[in-house]
């Protein structure tokens, strides 16, 4: 197998390509997921007049990550909505990490640690998100 080798130009064209079909791939993904899911609970609970009388949480199983994917496997409406929505917030976090990655990859140091450090922030507020 032949690796060529890039000039600078065509590394920094190549990245921001992987960059954009990420962003795009995440978000038409999330987005197509949420329609089924959405779509789903159109069928099923569209017709039901709404409770206001009283609260009620999310059910134990949307929760947690592995409740949600089990209920999206399942097909469960509620599960391909969260799902969607945990995909759509994945989306800018993997474009960070592969930023960090390539900026390492290309030997820019200042720039592989700033996205570390926001690659670190996301992930830190993301799972002091899910602690409270």
């Amino acid at each position: 197998m032949k690796i060529a080798v890039l000039q600078k130009g065509s590394t920094e064209q190549w990245i921001e390509q992987i960059v954009g079909n990420l962003l795009r791939l995440g978000v038409m993904l999330a987005a197509t997921i949420v329609l089924i899911g959405g779509s789903l609970y159109l069928v099923r609970y569209g017709a039901t007049l709404p409770q206001y009388s009283g609260f009620q949480g999310e059910p134990s199983d949307l929760r947690s990550i592995s409740g949600i994917v089990a209920d999206a496997l399942s097909l469960r409406s509620r599960g391909l909505i969260q799902l969607g929505v945990l995909l759509l917030m994945a989306t800018p976090v993997a474009r960070v990490a592969f930023l960090t990655l390539a900026f390492t990859h290309q030997r820019d140091r200042l720039y592989a640690v700033m996205a570390f450090v926001v690659l670190a922030l996301l992930v830190y507020s993301l799972i002091g998100g899910l602690a409270f």
